[in-house]
């Protein structure tokens, strides 16, 4: 039988980090159920509370997690808000009593738990070699010490769109290997290449989806970045220009790359076409160009085009994302 029947954890998580987490395993360990009650007011744009509560969620399922979102109501209190209106939102939004609330030791702590009527638990977070002013200062240093799912957040995936032919596959390489990062290969060409050319519209959710999995496996092995060969933009626009039409599926895969990656680079058609007997024609190289751009420029997602040789590109890229 556990000590508790119910427990309560609150706080930001601006990142979750392995004190965090021994915060909330204590409290597992402890009660029969825990809650953890999640907001920051103003939030964190680059981590906002969705994202943070996802954390939390995906890895304590067996947890509630409520989180207040910035804007949305219940508005949650700001954050330099007196003690006792944060405590009285906690009161008012408790989803079930609680015998104890767990804390690292915070001042807020003891009175949070006396307006509950529950005990105070203190849990010594402190983990040896883990810095949280690192983890929020820089979520990727090696003193963060995220755990991947978290970390994984934090990396810069480098997408890398253009027609064919116009060097993407060779700039995401050299960049990979100039830096020491992780590149991901176009899947599409690749089953393109394995159907002859003839690769049926059903195979292109394939595409995307085997395509996303490849970068989040990426995505564990890097430090930084992940170059990416073409998206789902790409797979959306060559699906209209052989089909006429589009999946849905492809199509919401295309709409998640505004969100998904940290920097786009559109390779000028500006090299010299090379028919290796797998591409299509040089004034389709034209179209998609412009069909890439478009899309882009739709979805307001900023892009920067790199041309010239590769050593040129190369430099530009670099200089672009301060590497």
């Amino acid at each position: 039988m556990k000590r508790f029947a119910s427990g309560l954890v609150v706080g930001k998580f601006a990142p979750l980090h392995r004190g965090h987490q021994r915060l909330i395993e204590a409290a597992q360990e402890a009660c029969g159920r825990v809650v953890v009650m999640l907001w920051s007011e103003p939030d964190f744009p680059d981590m906002p509370t969705d994202v943070r509560a996802g954390w939390v969620q995906a890895l304590y399922p067996g947890v509630t997690v409520l989180p207040f979102a910035s804007g949305a109501a219940p508005v949650p209190p700001p954050n330099a808000a007196p003690g006792e209106v944060h405590r009285a939102f906690v009161r008012e939004h408790l989803p079930f009593p609680v015998d104890a609330v767990f804390t690292g030791g915070e001042a807020y702590g003891e009175p949070l738990a006396e307006t509950l009527g529950a005990e105070h638990v203190v849990v010594d977070r402190r983990i040896e070699g883990l810095s949280g002013t690192a983890a929020r200062v820089d979520p990727l240093s090696p003193e963060a010490e995220l755990h991947p799912l978290v970390r994984g957040h934090f990396v810069q995936k480098v997408a890398f769109l253009g027609a064919e032919s116009t060097g993407k596959s060779t700039l995401a390489q050299a960049l990979a290997e100039a830096t020491g990062e992780p590149y991901v290969e176009e899947v599409g060409r690749t089953l393109w290449v394995e159907a002859d050319g003839d690769l049926p519209l059903a195979e292109y959710e394939t595409i995307c989806r085997e395509h996303v999995a490849l970068e989040d496996q990426a995505v564990q092995r890097a430090r930084r970045f992940v170059f990416v060969d073409t998206n789902a933009i790409t797979t959306q626009e060559y699906a209209f220009f052989f089909f006429g039409t589009c999946p849905p599926e492809v199509q919401a895969y295309a709409a998640r790359c505004r969100e998904r990656y940290a920097h786009t680079f559109v390779c000028a058609a500006d090299i010299p076409f090379d028919q290796d007997g797998t591409r299509v024609h040089p004034q389709v190289q034209q179209y998609m160009d412009g069909a890439i751009r478009n899309d882009l420029t739709i979805r307001g997602i900023p892009y920067t085009v790199v041309g010239g040789p590769l050593a040129a590109r190369v430099a530009q890229v670099r200089a672009a994302l301060g590497v």
